[in-house]
């Protein structure tokens, strides 16, 4: 039989890995008596830890939270993955959880015995974003805690977004990361249709509305929705919400070798005719843009008339200063 403290040890551990554990069952993963056990959990109860004793045929135990919970037990492979999960949340730049990570990663280094410590410095992660996506903003945690909070509790959210006082009232049904932004997946109640909001631009009103009744979301999961709303439409032919056509003074090969999505068709030596899609018209209508060369749009007038647009905001930027 273990000593009684590495075999304490190994008792809490187990506790914390599920909500419930029969006492037969933590005797035998023990190798050690149901008598042992009862003695045991008493001892982790003098220290302080909660353990509630469950009723019925079998009997059983539960580690319950509270707010004076002492140190929890991490086995190896727990410590190393949130010590390299906070490196990683501690390296990213401008995600407004980098400073509460570090920290976070330092207490726990603290804690850690020697040999532990050893190998978890010897691994250095950082986190490096692409150059393109880089956030606007920061988002504030207290904002993802108060998100994820509404969305367990399916309360309906009220807030403003974007630049202006725009009040909006939504469903929220998950809160993602993409691309090195965070997400509000949710049903926007006033558009009647399914939103993603960036958090940063989020600006919570309270109290929260009602309870709901959560919606199917199209696609099945939020995988699916996210990716496809952003690289594709949410129906079943996987196509962009957005897409269009233009033809550009450029070589057919030259064209392909930047593009990764769209469809190049070759019109002649030094032009072809390119289609692409996206999750915007304006969005689209930067990809045709970004060739550095005149293009002239085939269609459709939405594409049309996102260049006109996009065309004033670019002569606005240039004469600005």
């Amino acid at each position: 039989m273990p000593k009684t403290s590495a075999r304490l040890l190994a008792l809490l551990s187990l506790l914390q890995s599920r909500r419930d554990w029969p006492g037969t069952l933590l005797a035998d993963r023990l190798d050690i008596s149901l008598r042992t056990v009862r003695r045991d959990v008493d001892r982790l109860r003098e220290l302080g830890y909660p353990i509630a004793a469950i009723k019925g045929p079998d009997g059983g135990y539960r580690l319950s939270a509270g707010t004076e919970l002492p140190p929890l037990l991490f086995d190896d492979e727990q410590a190393v993955a949130l010590t390299v999960a906070l490196q990683v949340s501690a390296s990213t730049p401008d995600n407004g959880l980098a400073e509460a990570a570090a920290r976070a990663l330092t207490t726990i280094r603290q804690v850690l015995p020697a040999r532990l410590r050893n190998r978890i410095s010897a691994l250095e992660v950082t986190a490096v974003p692409r150059p393109t996506t880089q956030p606007d903003s920061a988002v504030d945690g207290d904002v993802l805690l108060a998100l994820g909070a509404a969305v367990h509790a399916r309360e309906v959210l009220r807030f403003y977004y974007g630049t202006e006082d725009d009040p909006r009232r939504a469903e929220p049904h998950h809160v993602v990361t993409w691309d090195g932004r965070w997400y509000l997946v949710a049903w926007d109640l006033d558009r009647a249709d399914w939103r993603t909001f960036r958090v940063d631009r989020l600006r919570l009103r309270t109290p929260n509305g009602p309870r709901f009744v959560p919606r199917e979301l199209p696609g099945g999961d939020v995988t699916t929705f996210v990716t496809s709303r952003f690289r594709g439409s949410v129906d079943d032919s996987g196509r962009w919400p957005c897409r269009g056509s233009a033809t550009l003074p450029l070589a057919a090969s030259v064209v392909a070798a930047y593009t990764r999505d769209g469809i190049v068709e070759a019109l002649g030596e030094q032009r072809c005719r390119l289609t692409l899609g996206s999750w915007s018209w304006g969005s689209l209508a930067a990809g045709f843009a970004r060739f550095d060369a005149s293009f002239e749009v085939v269609g459709p007038e939405e594409l049309r008339a996102a260049c006109e647009k996009l065309g004033r905001r670019f002569t606005s930027a240039a004469t600005l200063g």
